[in-house]
């Protein structure tokens, strides 16, 4: 017999009313049916509240002895939940759709229903949960606060990417998750590549590595954002070598089941990376490998605008070092009308104006209108730098 059973069966042959236990004991009806039913924990002090009324030799325990009733008590409360059958399921499916919608989904917009997911997860955290969905509910909380950061950043809010990290920090100790930990590094190392502070990058890309397991996407991808650091510390040793790593760890790999999931490497990036990698470095090969990836880029279904974004800046950037201003003009415009640029990615573009001005002042000053005409309404947008 179970416990609730127990003590609705010692209630009933006490002769006592389920009110009159509710009225002595301070529970109310509705909860104590549903503590003998089954559908709530028996939970220790509950039992200890019954004994009172009913007297402690009261309860029928079919022989158990005390350590194994409060054991069954126990055993109850940690299995016990408030979260249905389905509901987290549903939450941490809620979570990849997210992360994968990140490159074609204005920062904005997606950062409104990541808040609402997590609303959603801290309304579940409040209710009872057993210890392997707790576990599951904070680790899905990780994921979104870490994304949460990403759109922040993306809008320039620094203040409140910092917070969400500091949320994700405490989240990966706790739940001593390493690919999160290492995310976080890896986003903090991305933070500081673009807002210009290289060597920092460097730091934490290598810090992410260290915490990520070796086979996981954050390796992959913070080895990757090593390179680039490394490139716009003008280091061509040291970002080959990182690009040559990429290459052998991504050798072979195939396409994950959500190629624009967030926290998933798509080894289709690889092509990406390196274009942008070799265009900062100034190397003569970044623009032949920039045309490739737009080109690819261009043709693929589905679209993927912002990827077709970085890789115009890309190209953009590639061009001025080739001598062609012109072409690298027509190519920052057409990025500029895309309706694509964040903080993230316009300080780029503004670098790429800068150099078409040391080449061409007239090309350049087209393209300064068309950013100030589009974007300087919203103050998100202006670039930090």
């Amino acid at each position: 017999m179970e416990l609730g059973a127990m003590l609705k069966s010692a209630r009933e042959v006490a002769g006592i009313g389920l009110r009159e236990v509710a009225r002595q004991t301070n529970y109310t009806p509705s909860y104590l049916s549903m503590v003998e039913k089954g559908t709530r924990p028996a939970l220790p002090e509950i039992v200890a509240a019954y004994e009172r009324v009913l007297g402690p030799d009261a309860i029928l325990t079919d022989g158990r002895t005390d350590g194994e009733l409060e054991a069954l008590a126990w055993a109850q409360r940690v299995s016990s939940s408030d979260v249905g059958g389905g509901v987290l399921e549903g939450l941490e499916r809620r979570v990849d759709d997210l992360a994968s919608a990140y490159t074609n989904t204005a920062p904005g917009e997606l950062l409104v229903e990541v808040a609402q997911h997590l609303r959603l997860a801290g309304r579940m955290l409040d209710g009872k949960t057993t210890l392997a969905q707790h576990r599951r509910l904070v680790v899905a909380v990780g994921w979104l606060s870490v994304l949460a950061s990403t759109c922040h950043i993306d809008l320039g809010e620094l203040r409140a990417a910092d917070a969400r990290l500091g949320v994700a920090k405490g989240i990966a100790a706790e739940a001593e998750h390493r690919e999160i930990a290492a995310w976080i590094l890896e986003t903090r190392a991305w933070q500081k590549l673009i807002s210009g502070d290289f060597v920092a990058a460097v730091e934490l890309s290598r810090a992410a590595q260290d915490a990520a397991p070796r086979d996981s996407s954050a390796y992959i991808q913070a080895t990757a954002q090593e390179g680039r650091a490394l490139a716009r510390l003008g280091d061509p040793a040291g970002t080959h070598f990182a690009l040559r790593r990429v290459a052998s760890l991504v050798s072979g790999m195939g396409s994950p089941d959500r190629p624009e999931h967030h926290f998933q490497y798509d080894p289709a990036k690889s092509d990406a990376y390196v274009a942008t990698t070799l265009a900062w470095l100034g190397d003569p090969a970044a623009e032949s490998h920039a045309r490739h990836v737009l080109a690819d880029l261009t043709s693929a279904t589905p679209t993927r605008p912002r990827r077709i974004l970085t890789a115009s800046i890309d190209l953009g950037l590639a061009l001025v070092a080739a001598g062609k201003p012109d072409e690298a003009a027509h190519v920052a415009l057409g990025a500029v009308t895309s309706g694509r640029l964040v903080p993230s990615n316009i300080w780029r573009l503004s670098e790429v104006v800068d150099r078409i001005g040391q080449r061409d002042q007239a090309d350049a000053a087209t393209v300064r209108v068309a950013i100030r005409d589009t974007y300087f309404a919203d103050s998100r947008l202006r670039p930090s730098r």
